[in-house]
């Protein structure tokens, strides 16, 4: 039964290869190896051909362990670097592939892992390069119905996360702290693990995405803390902003206007609805209110394998190396809430983990929302 599932993507896969005039596909990203495979994991590559053959490359340690989760055809084990040069090389002779394009992850790849699979000693003279970044975003963008289950577990091991992370957030703790218990927390709630995560305090929720330090949260500090689980390879986003205490006026008015904003995006979440148009309203709302200095990039983006993946925003995908997202389908997650409201002396954000149906949205993450 799972393999039909890979075999099914593989399919689409395909179709899409043809029309991009693409032979095969050289994969070293562990979320879209996982997607089409069953398996991601560093120091490895997959080898996709148009026909849906599938041919994996892992290190010799780990052959076993691929084979009991993985779909294949063929796999490889290799010693080092050098013999996964030679192992690409074994299997463009086993596909027969001599010349025509291979489709190569750009917006992954270094320089130096480029120049490793792009060897004289791995990839026929014959066969050129192309970018398949678009491919695997148009082929991960839409998520199937267990997709979306595994995205609702990890929502709900988010909410774990957050309440630890909140009831630990006390005058004296360290920024690290409370990440560690958020943390602990995910792991004790069912997350095989998690991105990173993100925990700033006092005016460092002035900054967009807050590394957590060793500073000690002081009484009415603004606590702004971004967590994302793992549960059976699918991510949630979530992210909440507390008060130490007893939040002043102006830290309430702030608050309650950015909550206001991406509340009211969310309301307009739905199939055809364009990011722009989504980017726009909680933009709006913030900029009627007289902020408009005081918004700092994109208020969303998709989530998925990836706490941050496709769609996103035309001037986010860009910077992603990914093409302007179409209009919004059903069954698209998104995390709603991005970046905040930064204000100087310290800032807002509040982040939501939401999927887009036909007729509207639903939200999944749902821990409560107050200062």
């Amino acid at each position: 039964m799972v393999s039909e599932v890979y075999l099914r993507r593989l399919e689409k896969c395909g179709a899409l290869m043809k029309a991009a005039r693409l032979d095969a596909l050289l994969l070293t990203k562990p979320a879209n190896m996982f997607y089409l495979t069953g398996d991601g994991r560093l120091c490895a590559y997959a080898m996709i051909t148009q026909s849906g053959e599938v041919a994996l490359g892992v290190p010799r340690t780990d052959v076993e362990d691929v084979k009991a989760l993985a779909h294949f055809d063929r796999i490889a084990g290799f010693e080092d670097e050098v013999g996964m040069i030679h192992s690409i090389a074994h299997h463009f002779d086993d596909f027969g592939i001599r010349r025509g394009a291979i489709g190569l992850e750009y917006t992954y790849l270094t320089q130096s892992m480029m120049a490793m699979v792009t060897h004289p000693h791995a990839k026929p003279d014959d066969v050129t390069v192309k970018d398949c970044t678009p491919i695997m975003s148009e082929l991960r963008i839409v998520k199937e119905a267990r997709e979306v289950a595994s995205v609702r577990a990890a929502a709900k091991v988010a909410e774990a996360g957050m309440k630890a992370a909140v009831e630990f957030a006390t005058p004296g703790v360290t920024e690290s702290q409370v990440a560690g218990a958020a943390e602990h927390a995910l792991r004790n709630a069912g997350a095989e693990e998690f991105w990173r995560t993100y925990v700033s305090s006092g005016p460092r929720t002035n900054i967009a995405h807050g590394l957590p330090t060793l500073r000690k949260l002081e009484r009415g500090d603004m606590v702004m803390i971004d967590i994302h689980p793992i549960v059976s390879g699918y991510s949630a986003d979530i992210c909440r902003t507390v008060c130490v205490g007893k939040p002043t006026a102006d830290q309430r008015a702030a608050y309650t206007l950015y909550l206001e904003a991406q509340q009211a995006t969310i309301a307009r979440a739905r199939a055809g609805v364009g990011m722009v148009e989504l980017e726009q309203t909680l933009h709006g709302v913030l900029k009627q209110a007289g902020h408009g200095d005081h918004i700092f990039g994109p208020p969303m983006h998709g989530v998925g394998i990836e706490f941050e993946e496709s769609p996103l925003p035309p001037g986010h995908a860009f910077f992603h190396g990914e093409k302007a997202p179409p209009p919004l389908e059903a069954n698209v997650v998104i995390a709603v809430g991005n970046c905040g409201l930064y204000l100087g002396r310290w800032g807002v954000r509040v982040e939501d983990t939401v999927v887009v149906s036909a007729d509207g949205s639903e939200v999944l993450t749902n821990y409560p929302r107050r200062l």
